[in-house]
């Protein structure tokens, strides 16, 4: 073979891309191999980054030296930070980008990288010579030696797009399907599958009336995704909102059996939180309207996103049901909509590392492992990327603990429980969610990867500096101390205990205005805001996560408690109506295979145990 590369990465998609720079950044030589150089960093669905849960992972790959982050504050148009008025662990970070420019700035970063190395073209065959990777195969027969791979498939992998009872053999619209690859993880993974997903139509803005919509405004202080950006790069804009209705839903109605979802041509299942129309006004039968955004996909792009009507139904059913809706009546459709199935391996065929258990050398990230969304492609990307030089340089894997990271967490769930449909990151899968916040991100891990060169010593520098600081700053406002009566004259309410009270104690309340602190301490606003807003966020937290820790200690010591074999999950309250119905399927025997259910969450596992104990305590 020719070519010997520390590491060949298949797929040039989010996790590819994420994977390939990480190789880079830590000193490997890399190849990313793809269809189209040009199409790589593209965004195949929405034209947007983060949300709650996933905006934690963006900002944990920023904080580790990954590129996500920037790419989207060089492409963002709208930043808007979502649970604005929820605490700051379930504030999640989101942008609408310019789906060009997020292209471009991907791509930008990865050119810049001397040790990537692009190959246009498709791998149909990877080489395992004694359950070690070998090298790879091309499509016009070449053949490349490597040390690693890192694969990344997306929903290429034997994808089949479904548009009505029409079959395209594709990942993507205008795309192709890797076939040949397919055939050979089969053979490699002894536990494969099929899983869906499906986009929306794509419709012209000029042919909106805008006029009728309500009007979703951007931030007037934009939340970014890397701590190395104050601002944005671009032009903010708005984005519209309208509904569906009852006519809406009676077309759907009336030709429901058109769906390739409804048909019985797809019998894989779809990401449970982000449903079809068909789905949706099937499932949720008593609503007679539901909310869709119309996202623009570009400063200098005409193409609207209809965020919420994502489908399977044939051309002309999607036009009858598009224009029924409130602004839209006389919209041209530019692209339909469709779902498309592909193969996945289960997650559980994989280390923590993300390396496949029988096969050396190999490592997984992105859809393949049954994840869905762009931000959680991007984390797997990033950890398979630092574990496969690592693997080639004889190095300890790379991992993180579900108490260190979101990142954490999603692998962890992905490893020990594996999926049956698409996983997504929400911010209840994690039992520290408390201390897992945004804006600690680069606190708890831009060591850990300044550790593997990907973090330039300037970042690290930076954020040793801010960390000097959030000390000092904590170590001052628990110094300063107030007495009740000092604190009542200027309005703050509190217990009448006769305690004083420290300025740690009073950032940790609710209501407090800037006002009150600066006569309290003007040196408090001497700071930088981000510093600022770290150690009121920590105030804030202090006693709750002492509470959260307890309450993980308590689960971990009630892991091996026998379930009741007549327990009704049905009469749980608390517990959602997935947990409810994967609970009574699976039917588990004790807690800890309980907390192996797919989508169980911390909190559910609470319930459960509560409820056996209250259970034993009336047997």
């Amino acid at each position: 073979m020719k070519h010997l590369f520390d590491v060949i990465v298949i797929g040039g998609g989010h996790a590819g891309s994420e994977a390939a720079y990480a190789v880079s950044r830590a000193g490997g030589n890399v190849a990313l191999i793809t269809k189209k150089k040009d199409q790589i960093g593209v965004m195949s669905c929405n034209p947007a980054i983060g949300g709650l849960g996933k905006g934690h992972l963006v900002r944990e790959i920023d904080a580790l030296g990954g590129l996500m982050g920037v790419a989207a504050d060089l492409s963002g148009i709208q930043f808007r930070l979502l649970n604005r008025s929820k605490g700051p662990a379930v504030q999640g970070p989101r942008t609408q980008s310019d789906r060009a420019l997020y292209r471009k700035a991907v791509q930008g970063i990865l050119s810049s990288e001397e040790n990537i190395k692009f190959i246009e073209s498709e791998v149909i065959d990877i080489f395992i010579q004694n359950g070690t990777v070998k090298g790879v195969e091309l499509e016009d027969g070449t053949k490349i030696g490597t040390r690693s791979v890192v694969l990344t498939t997306g929903t290429f992998l034997n994808g089949l797009i479904r548009l009505g009872e029409e079959e395209i053999t594709a990942g993507r619209e205008g795309d192709f399907s890797s076939i040949k690859l397919a055939k050979k993880i089969r053979e490699i993974a002894c536990n494969t599958g099929r899983l869906k997903t499906g986009t929306p139509a794509r419709l012209s803005s000029k042919t909106i009336n805008w006029n009728l919509l309500e009007r979703q405004q951007p931030d007037e202080k934009p939340t970014l995704f890397s701590f190395l950006h104050k601002k944005p790069f671009q032009r903010q804009i708005s984005c519209g909102i309208t509904y569906t209705n009852k006519s809406t839903h009676e077309i759907i109605r009336d030709n429901i059996e058109k769906s390739a979802i409804f048909n019985g041509s797809i019998t894989s299942n779809g990401p449970r939180y982000c449903p079809s129309i068909e789905d949706k006004v099937v499932r949720f039968s008593d609503k007679d309207e539901h909310q869709v955004f119309l996202e623009p996909e570009g400063l200098s792009d005409d193409t609207i996103y209809p965020n919420g009507i994502s489908t399977s139904l044939p051309k002309g059913v999607q036009e009858m049901y598009i224009r029924s809706i409130r602004g839209l009546e006389n919209v041209k459709i530019l692209n339909y909509g469709y779902a498309v199935e592909y193969d996945y391996v289960n997650p559980k065929s994989l280390k923590s590392s993300l390396e496949f258990k029988n096969t050396k050398g190999l490592f997984l990230a992105g859809q393949i492992n049954g994840t869905t969304g762009y931000e959680e492609a991007a984390a797997q990307g990033l950890i398979a990327g630092i574990n496969a030089y690592q693997y080639v340089t004889r190095g300890e894997p790379f991992t993180l603990d579900r108490s260190e990271a979101y990142i954490g967490v999603m692998i962890d769930d992905l490893v020990t429980r594996g999926v049956i449909e698409p996983y997504r990151m929400f911010t209840s899968r994690a039992e520290f969610r408390l201390s897992l916040r945004c804006d600690n991100a680069d606190i708890r891990l831009t060591e850990k990867g300044h550790k593997f060169n990907i973090v330039s010593d300037n970042r690290m520098r930076s954020v040793g500096n801010k960390r000097s600081s959030i000390n000092k700053l904590t170590e001052n406002t628990k110094k300063l101390t107030f007495s009740n009566k000092e604190l009542g004259e200027l309005g703050v309410k509190q217990k009448k205990d006769g305690k004083k009270r420290s300025f740690h104690d009073i950032l940790a309340l609710n209501g407090v205005a800037d006002k009150i602190l600066q006569h309290l301490w003007r040196g408090f606003f001497d700071f930088d805001l981000d510093v600022r807003e770290f150690v009121r966020a920590d105030a804030k937290y202090n006693y709750y996560i002492d509470r959260q820790r307890s309450d993980v200690d308590r689960m971990r010591k009630n892991i091996n408690i026998i379930i009741p074999k007549d327990i009704d999950y049905r009469k749980i309250d608390g517990l959602s109506s997935e947990l409810k119905l994967k609970l009574s399927k699976v039917n588990p025997q004790h807690i800890h295979e309980a907390s192996k259910v797919d989508g169980m969450t911390p909190s559910g596992l609470m319930l459960l145990i509560s409820k056996i104990n209250s259970f034993k305590k009336t047997a």
